[in-house]
């Protein structure tokens, strides 16, 4: 595996107020991250200096070896697709995927028709009379047929239905395995997304609180429920996310190794975590742990 994107130590403040603190990791060559937080954690700003549309106020980023503002040769590498995508009052469909083909050095043409197809994007429409629907559907139609090596999705695909979201995610997958690259996918919806993330980065305050292997996580985690002093027998040498007790029953969600034997032989019932009641359970810990000033 080699490094395309390298972010070490950014910091980013607007106006006295911390939006990233002290974040860093690495993206890997062809792998699909879910980038997940709350609303305001610091995901898009995260996107904005990744991509050169805002400058650190400490700390660096890298992507393909190269400092990212104001640098073409790096952004040709890099597609940004976002929910609120502004496009002129004049532009049509059309003129869009015609900007998306001049832009993109990677794009695929017969990728875009097909897309606008499924979608049934009305190409001759101009964008500001689009539905909120359509106008996702045009967003990651451009963003998959950019076809760049380092794409972001920040949650352009919010307008779509439920039956439009597969499809997005269906002719992902399916463009990932066949033409390979690293994407981005900033969400919410993140049930949905379970099945396509290979890798965690889960944002909370500004601060990096979560880098894993999706795979790996899922291991990691999970529920006991069973009599409380076996319960906390079974965890005291895990970290708790989450416990609540119910007489003399207590249900614990922790992040750590627990026998499947040594919970059936003390009664103690082992559950698997979804991977969004995992992010809620994180995140509520991260809160607990860093109450607000």
């Amino acid at each position: 595996m080699s490094t395309v994107a390298r972010v070490d130590g950014v910091t980013k403040r607007f106006r006295g107020v911390t939006a990233l603190d002290g974040v860093s990791f690495e993206l890997q060559r062809n792998g699909i991250y879910g980038l997940l937080g709350r609303n305001g954690a610091g995901k898009t700003t995260l996107m904005q200096v990744m991509t050169g549309q805002q400058v650190p106020s400490a700390g660096s980023v890298e992507l393909f070896g190269g400092h990212p503002y104001e640098n073409a040769a790096v952004l040709g590498e890099v597609a940004f697709i976002k929910e609120s995508q502004r496009y002129p009052d004049n532009f049509r469909v059309r003129d869009a995927l015609t900007a998306g083909r001049l832009l993109f050095r990677y794009w695929d043409e017969a990728l875009a028709r097909s897309l606008v197809r499924d979608f049934d994007i009305p190409v001759k429409r101009t964008v500001k009379k689009l539905s909120r629907g359509q106008l996702s559907a045009l967003g990651v139609t451009l963003g998959l047929a950019a076809r760049a090596p380092l794409t972001f999705f920040d949650e352009p695909y919010l307008g779509l239905d439920a039956v439009a979201r597969q499809l997005f995610y269906d002719r992902l997958l399916a463009d990932y395995a066949e033409f390979p690259r690293t994407i981005v996918l900033s969400t919410h919806l993140i049930d949905e997304v379970a099945d396509l993330i290979e890798h965690v980065l889960l944002i909370e305050r500004g601060r990096l609180v979560l880098d894993e292997r999706a795979e790996a996580l899922r291991g990691q985690v999970m529920t006991l429920t069973g009599p409380s002093t076996a319960v906390d027998t079974l965890t005291a040498n895990t970290d708790e996310l989450h416990r609540e007790r119910l007489g003399n029953l207590t249900r614990a969600t922790v992040r750590g190794r627990v026998e499947p034997g040594d919970a059936r032989a003390a009664g103690v019932e082992l559950q698997p975590v979804s991977l969004q009641q995992l992010v809620v359970r994180i995140t509520a810990a991260t809160v607990q742990k860093e109450p607000v000033p």
